[in-house]
């Protein structure tokens, strides 16, 4: 009886442990592995819906602080010579996303990663390139303008760069959900605050000089809050499933971005200062706005961590031009304001030569300076003159 209870009861304890071997791996695989589960539980919450009215909010402001920095007097010039509105078009919607098609095909990206990257590559430029072109002494009426410019040309070319470029991906799901829509709609939805902070500069100066303020430091605390949170509340380990490669064009980005830029502003026979401040422009992208895009118009579940790229992007863009202007501050003291030696000349007269450096944009003329010759105590000569000018 006890042999045939035995007998009996083994297979039944196989069947139930092989029942719940079952069950196990139904619930392993219902409850993925992969952190980027989290994402869809977080952008649900609570704290997401908040940092999504936070990131509206910061932005509006960010584009009222660009309306402040334009000079309506100014605009009339631009008109005439729109070099810095051509420059515009041809860096942020030439070059910046030719590089982001490139380094996605070149680094096989999926299409997820492609798409984060190409958004952040057809967005136009931010108000930080105009904080870096004032840090390297760039021209800024040239910086502001471009920024301008291509906020509103924005309205179309970014849609169709996104059309062009996402042929590559044509059969993916993020490219067939790809809200053009929402795009569109996020972008007007700039030109309000713009249109505000160019009225208030007109009428109320001092007032927009507060609010240009307040806009680039809600810049900044928003950029690093948006790190923070998000390291914070999802963890390293979704940093981890973000592939190397996309880290790598994080890096690689801006730097190119910067260098086409350089490169570009000397084959239009630009000045040094003009020459800065495009390469600050080219570089910089507005990720406030891609940021914005990727959390308010693709679904959660569909771009995972990678709605995190333009933050990547900020944080190198931004450490790669404190490089930069590092580099100009130590090449600009070291070797542009070295003083030139005093060459004593033979007999009586002793011959002083001044040499005016090619990156002195706060001499306005264009002539450079010549011989100064001085064979009487009380009088010198300069090449040229006629009468000897009394000291």
């Amino acid at each position: 009886m006890e042999g045939s209870h035995h007998g009996t009861s083994w297979p039944i304890f196989s069947e139930i442990n092989a029942l719940r071997t079952a069950i196990e791996a139904d619930l392993m695989a219902a409850v993925p592995t992969d952190p980027n589960h989290l994402v869809p539980a977080f952008w649900d919450s609570p704290l997401s819906h908040g940092i999504n009215v936070f990131v509206g909010l910061v932005l509006c402001l960010t584009m009222l602080g660009l309306g402040c920095t334009v000079d309506v007097s100014q605009l009339g010039e631009q008109i005439r010579r729109p070099i810095g509105v051509l420059l515009a078009l041809v860096c942020q919607f030439v070059i910046m996303p030719l590089v982001a098609f490139l380094l996605a095909l070149a680094f096989s990206l999926d299409d997820v990663a492609a798409m984060a990257v190409l958004l952040c590559g057809c967005c136009p430029g931010g108000n930080l390139s105009n904080i870096m072109s004032l840090l390297v002494n760039g021209e800024m009426n040239l910086s502001i303008i471009m920024t301008i410019s291509s906020t509103l040309l924005a309205l179309v070319l970014m849609p169709l760069c996104l059309w062009i470029y996402s042929r590559a991906w044509i059969n993916t799901p993020v490219v067939n959900l790809m809200p053009f829509g929402a795009i569109i709609l996020t972008l007007f939805s700039t030109l309000v605050p713009i249109g505000l902070g160019v009225a208030l500069r007109y009428r109320y100066t001092r007032i927009a000089d507060i609010v240009l303020k307040l806009s680039l430091w809600s810049l900044l605390v928003t950029l690093i809050l948006l790190f923070i949170l998000t390291g914070a509340m999802l963890g390293p380990e979704l940093l981890s499933t973000i592939p190397p490669s996309v880290y790598v064009v994080a890096v690689l980005m801006p730097m190119c971005g910067y260098a086409a830029g350089y490169g570009l502003a000397t084959l239009f026979g630009l000045p040094p200062n003009c020459r800065r401040s495009v390469s600050m422009e080219t570089g910089c992208q507005n990720v406030q706005l891609c940021t914005a895009i990727l959390k308010l118009a693709f679904p959660p579940h569909l771009m995972g961590g990678m709605y995190m790229f333009p933050l990547l992007y900020a944080l190198f863009q931004a450490a790669e031009a404190g490089i930069f202007i590092l580099g100009y501050k130590m090449y600009r003291k070291e070797v542009l304001h070295k003083p030139d030696p005093v060459a004593g000349g033979g007999g009586d007269g002793t011959n002083i030569t001044y040499q005016r450096f090619e990156d002195d944009e706060e001499d306005c003329f264009n002539a450079s300076y010549g011989t100064v010759t001085s064979s009487d105590p009380n009088t010198i000569r300069l090449e040229g003159c006629i009468d000897a000018t009394p000291v």
